[in-house]
């Protein structure tokens, strides 16, 4: 069940304030570096909320991001559309290709579940990369940002547009969070503890894990067509299943099912990986090395860790106090 605990709100406060501070003294790298963490977050948000409260651990949300991005550039280069109405479409397309998947994934489990929703976002990414259409391997270029010159803001300029992905971070927390304190999100979590009583309860399990799937693509989608925006290009590489390796990865290191987790783990991976590359081109050692301490150490993530650790003092705390207060009562 989620909670939003005061550990979890200074956690996200403490991380937000932490971002505006380095976007105020980064200079342009370190601004493209944030932009980057930011539009991960919320993917990595995305994906801990079917896979950490909904158990369905999906190997193809680098698919739905790319989906996004490429519906994003298709509508706004080939179609010469308005950046408001391509961002729009991304979510859309993102969403309803989510849903599919989750649809008719939904009677699968474990590894049969990993490996169909693999089969998908490799089928996308295929396609893409055959495309002649979308470019092929070559990609798209030109992608343009959106126009918010009518509000005086030009996200053309770099500490702009990492600003307003900082934003659309922290709008995805609270949804993903005010989504999982609502009926349906204990429904979700309910079917991940036990999905057979659910049903036996008479409720349509694959429409919520479907429903969950596809609002899970829409945040995803948005992520991709940030992402089209901040490297103004969108290549097939987007949809390839080690993005969706390297997500999985984010959420673990930050701790799955805890949502803080993933903006902590995304946050790590990326600046872990710009740090360690300055000094070798085996980052993904480090990152492994990193990952396996991780799980080693209990497999609760870092900031899962933490709030366990948190949890357990609470505990400690009130069975303290419970102690001295009986004496007096008897």
């Amino acid at each position: 069940m989620f909670y939003q605990t005061p550990l979890k709100t200074a956690g996200i406060l403490l991380l937000l304030t932490a971002a505006l501070v380095y976007s105020l003294v980064a200079g342009f790298f370190g601004l493209e570096v944030l932009t980057e963490v930011a539009i991960l977050v919320i993917v990595a948000i995305a994906l801990d909320l079917v896979a950490g409260y909904g158990g369905m651990i999906s190997l193809c949300h680098g698919a739905l991001f790319g989906v996004g991005a490429y519906a994003f550039a298709s509508a706004t280069v080939l179609l010469g559309w308005d950046a408001s109405i391509g961002l729009a479409l991304a979510i859309l397309t993102a969403c309803l290709f989510a849903w599919v998947i989750g649809a008719i994934t939904a009677r699968t489990h474990g590894i049969f579940f990993i490996m169909a929703t693999l089969a998908f976002g490799q089928m996308g990414y295929a396609y893409v990369f055959e495309s002649r259409t979308f470019g092929g391997d070559d990609g798209l270029p030109g992608v343009p940002r959106l126009d918010l010159s009518g509000l005086g803001i030009d996200l053309n300029d770099s500490f702009n547009f990492a600003l307003l992905c900082l934003a659309l971070a922290a709008v995805a927390y609270l949804l993903a969070a005010a989504l999982l304190r609502s009926g349906f999100g204990r429904t979700l979590v309910g079917i991940r503890s036990n999905e057979l009583r659910m049903r036996a309860l008479g409720l349509p399990v694959w429409r919520h894990k479907a429903a969950a799937f596809a609002i899970s693509g829409a945040l995803a989608g948005l992520a991709g067509a940030l992402a089209a925006q901040h490297t103004m290009f969108v290549s097939p590489g987007l949809l390839h299943w080690t993005l969706s390796g390297e997500l999985l990865i984010m959420v673990i290191l930050g701790g799955l099912g805890t949502l803080v987790g993933a903006v902590v783990g995304a946050g790590l991976l990326v600046f872990l990986k710009h740090e360690v590359a300055r000094f070798t081109e085996h980052w993904h050692l480090v990152v492994g090395l990193v990952l396996i301490a991780v799980v080693l150490g209990g497999g609760r993530g870092l900031y899962g860790q933490a709030e366990h650790l948190w949890e357990r003092r609470q505990a400690a705390r009130k069975a303290a106090t419970a102690a001295k207060e009986t004496p007096e009562h008897a």
